[in-house]
């Protein structure tokens, strides 16, 4: 029974029409004989035939006597006169039909089978597998009760968020609890947050905890080529859920579909993305919470959304699923470690230290990319080596053997790498060191400095910006004094440091000329800049007199560091050559092998006491005005900072 319900009305017409021509074929090949017409009229002459009828271009003829079990005899019609002129010369004559009635049907039917055919397969695929009549259709996908398979044991990281969630929980198991002093639950919940922080794990977690039906869907499955068709799947959504109560709606990357609307609708009338967000805002007004439906939304751009959606009544409460904090990120590890064969000394909580900004699908991916380090080395456990390898192959890239440098390049890379490298480990302010390499890396890279901060942080001052800065120009000014001239290596550092400075100026109120104003265009990214994001564009309602002053701004700050660098570097000249001749030797120097050799050294590991003789070797006096730079290790950034040569 299931299967018919897939049948539609072009199916039985084809169905029909077979079985009729199948009926007709079988009927005539049972009693009809066709025959000559020459045939014909000999039969006629000899007076076998009893009735004859005259059609339009066959002649049919009833035998007296049935021949062979065939009735009736068949001819083409031919002109009277042809035929008589042909019977004169008493051989077998007859006419060729060009065509049948079952051609003449196909030329009809066939074309209008093919175009039905096509026109039902468009609306299929545009109604979601419903044909004509499920374009309205949700697409969402519902997983009924417990085959979410997910629960809040299965998220980790994110405890502020769960302890919101677990009250969603409670009352959809046991509501006339909640309603015994007269409250009620948000009619919606938005989860919000950067990416790959677990916010559609967390929704189908409560799925799973509260045992009720799960409808999921994306907020660009609302949207297709037909006008309405979003507004449709809204209402036929919600109604799905209200028959399945208790429910749960869980709409991914909401932005995609609560999008703020415009003043001035496209060509004068309602853009069809607004029609289904209008809808939306109808079905949050117009539906009962009490009946056991519960809208979760996430999305990553929350600044982007309409107003009305946000307000009390629709999306009640706003949830923020932030990036893990050190504890947050070992939980992590240890959900993804169960999958893998850990070393049974493997302590977590160094791997969680060392990944200072990564969410939750940055680490699941780091557990499975060390298991396939371990894999490749036919290792028997996963070790903490293969966790740095697997860091530094997400966080630099795939090592590119391939690609071998010329003598030449290999020691403008290593000065490059070491001025990055120095600058960091003369300023107390910076993050520590964690490699330097000349082997070329992903997309361009033919070296790295990377950089791994050790705590999490959320402020930055002043000057502890400007100490970033000094290492982004760090691998310039080293070029520059050893070369006395720049090279094309340095271009990932002055996209990275242009957009630091204009932050400090645009945004951070950290010029003293500019004063503390915001200048930054607020349509402009939300994202903290510090992760790499593209330099914050002036708002177009500066003048061109402030636009200049920030511009030179701008431009102060990045001589300044570069000054500043330079100057660090020439006072370390011996240390900067003796750490070239070292890095191309080996390629690679890790942190204890470079503390050493700024130390005066071999390549050898160093003790803690050795390590602080290191960096006091390193750092001096601090020049720099208005810079204060105390020791700290920040955490700001999304990743480990990275300088690419």
């Amino acid at each position: 029974m299931k299967h018919w319900k897939h049948l539609n009305l072009g199916t039985v017409l084809v169905v029909v029409w077979l079985m009729t021509l199948a009926w007709d074929y079988w009927d005539q090949t049972r009693s009809v004989e066709m025959i000559p017409y020459s045939a014909f009229e000999e039969r006629l002459r000899q007076g076998h035939i009893s009735e004859v009828t005259v059609g339009d271009a066959i002649i049919t003829g009833r035998l007296k006597i049935p021949d062979k079990g065939k009735d009736t005899l068949m001819a083409t019609m031919m002109e009277p006169e042809t035929a008589q002129r042909l019977s004169a010369f008493g051989v077998p004559y007859q006419r060729v039909r060009s065509s049948g009635w079952l051609a003449t049907l196909a030329s009809w039917v066939l074309p209008a089978l093919v175009i039905f055919g096509l026109w039902s397969l468009v609306l299929r695929r545009a109604g979601g597998g419903g044909g004509l009549l499920g374009v309205g259709k949700s697409k969402a996908r519902i997983y009924m009760e417990k085959s979410t398979g997910v629960r809040f044991d299965d998220v980790a990281g994110v405890d502020e968020a769960k302890f919101e969630l677990q009250e969603i929980v409670d009352f959809l198991k046991n509501p006339k609890e909640h309603a015994r002093l007269g409250a009620r639950i948000p009619k919606g919940i938005l989860l919000m947050g950067p990416t790959g922080t677990g916010k559609t794990l967390l929704a189908r977690a409560v799925a799973g905890e509260a045992g009720v039906a799960f409808f999921s869907i994306s907020g660009s499955e609302f949207i297709e080529m037909f006008v309405g068709v979003g507004a449709a799947r809204v209402r036929d959504l919600f109604e799905q859920a209200r028959a399945n109560a208790p429910a749960i709606i869980f709409i991914d990357e909401l932005d995609a579909l609560g999008r703020t609307r415009t003043a001035f609708p496209i060509a004068g009338g309602q853009d069809e993305r607004e029609q289904t967000l209008n809808q939306l805002l109808v079905e949050l007004d117009g539906f009962d919470p009490s009946v056991g439906v519960v809208l979760l939304a996430a999305t990553n751009r929350p600044e982007t959304l309409d107003p009305a959606l946000l307000r009390a009544g629709r999306f009640d409460r706003q949830v923020l699923v932030d990036r893990p904090d050190r504890p947050g990120r070992c939980a992590i590890l240890k959900v993804h470690a169960r999958k893998i064969q850990l070393e049974p000394s493997m302590d977590l909580d160094q791997v969680a230290a060392i990944t200072v900004g990564f969410a939750g699908a940055d680490l699941a991916n780091l557990v499975n990319e060390a298991a396939l380090v371990a894999t490749r080395r036919n290792a028997n456990f996963v070790t903490m080596t293969d966790f740095t390898k697997a860091i530094e192959r997400i966080v630099a890239g795939i090592e590119r053997k391939n690609r071998i440098l010329g003598p030449r390049e290999r020691e403008l890379t290593a000065t490059h790498e070491m001025g990055h490298a120095l600058t960091a480990l003369a300023l107390p302010g910076t993050d520590k060191v964690h490699k330097v390499s000349i082997v070329p890396h992903g997309i361009g890279a033919l070296g790295y400095t990377l950089q791994r901060p050790s705590e999490d942080r959320h402020l930055l001052r002043r000057g502890e910006l400007l100490d970033k800065l000094a290492v982004l120009l760090g691998g310039r000014a080293a070029e520059l004094l050893v070369f006395g001239e720049p090279s094309t290596g340095a271009a990932d550092d002055l996209v990275k440091a242009t957009s630091l400075a204009r932050d400090m100026v645009l945004r951070y109120g950290m010029d003293s000329g500019l004063g503390p104003v915001f200048y930054a265009d607020r349509q402009g990214s939300a994202v903290d800049p510090l992760a790499g994001t593209p330099a914050t564009p002036a708002s177009s309602a500066t003048s061109e007199k402030t636009a200049q002053r920030i511009d030179d701004a701008v431009s102060g700050l990045i001589e300044q560091e570069t000054k500043r660098a330079t100057r660090l570097l020439h006072e370390r000249r011996e240390i900067l050559d003796r750490c070239v001749r070292e890095l191309m030797r080996k390629e690679t120097l890790e942190e204890a092998e470079l503390l050493a050799l700024v130390a005066g050294q071999g390549a050898v590991h160093t003790a803690p006491d050795e390590r602080v003789e290191a960096t006091a070797s390193l750092t001096g006096v601090d020049e720099t005005a208005g810079a204060e730079s105390p020791a700290r290790e920040p955490a700001a950034a999304r990743v480990p900072l990275l300088q690419r040569s």
